[in-house]
């Protein structure tokens, strides 16, 4: 579960139906990229805040949000500039970061169980032939995940940097991917054992 990525409050936006916030967060991430503008980005960029203030969050959770991606946004307005200007590559940086926001704002307000029950509800109408359980399982395991590197890499940080090899990035990375694989296993075999489908 994402108990560390789930804020608890009792705002509007935390009571309110998971899948009408993953619809609403699709659309919403749509029309980013249908209307564009500076007005337009900055009136989204105004829901955003007033969304996390709404909801209780503080900056500190909009920042934690943003500086995962700060490598990824550098590079694309790096690219942005090469290809194009300089005002091009602020807009399609701060679209990319609103959008990031917008997701971080359902994210910190909906458990993963809501959001499993949520892409359940939304999937309720697709067709016969998708796997509908196989997607719910699929997000569910994908939410464990999560949490669950972040977890095994602080461990093997702290460990390579007790053993002295903290600035080694290929000894924190191999027992990193080591320890997901075996896991990774591990909840295959469960599921296998289930029988799950």
């Amino acid at each position: 579960m994402l108990i560390d990525l789930y804020v608890f409050g009792d705002s509007p936006i935390h009571r309110a139906r998971p899948a009408v916030k993953i619809l609403a967060l699709a659309a919403f991430c749509t029309a980013l990229f249908v209307f564009e503008g500076w007005a337009f980005l900055l009136l989204a960029a105004m829901l955003v805040t007033a969304g996390f203030a709404a909801a209780g969050l503080r900056p500190v959770h909009a920042l934690g949000a943003l500086k995962p991606a700060l490598w990824i946004l550098a590079a694309v307005f790096a690219a942005q500039v090469y290809l194009n200007d300089l005002a091009l590559a602020g807009f399609v940086v701060g679209r990319f970061a609103v959008m990031i926001l917008a997701a971080t704002l359902v994210t910190l307000t909906t458990t993963s169980a809501e959001f499993v029950d949520g892409i359940h509800s939304v999937l309720r109408y697709a067709p016969a032939w998708m796997p509908k359980a196989r997607i719910a399982l699929a997000i569910s395991l994908c939410f464990r995940f999560i949490p669950l590197v972040r977890t095994v890499l602080t461990e093997v940080r702290q460990a390579q940097h007790a053993r002295g090899l903290g600035h080694n990035p290929l000894a924190v990375l191999v027992p990193l991917i080591v320890r997901t694989l075996k896991t990774a296993d591990e909840v295959s075999q469960a599921i296998y054992a289930r029988s799950f489908d």
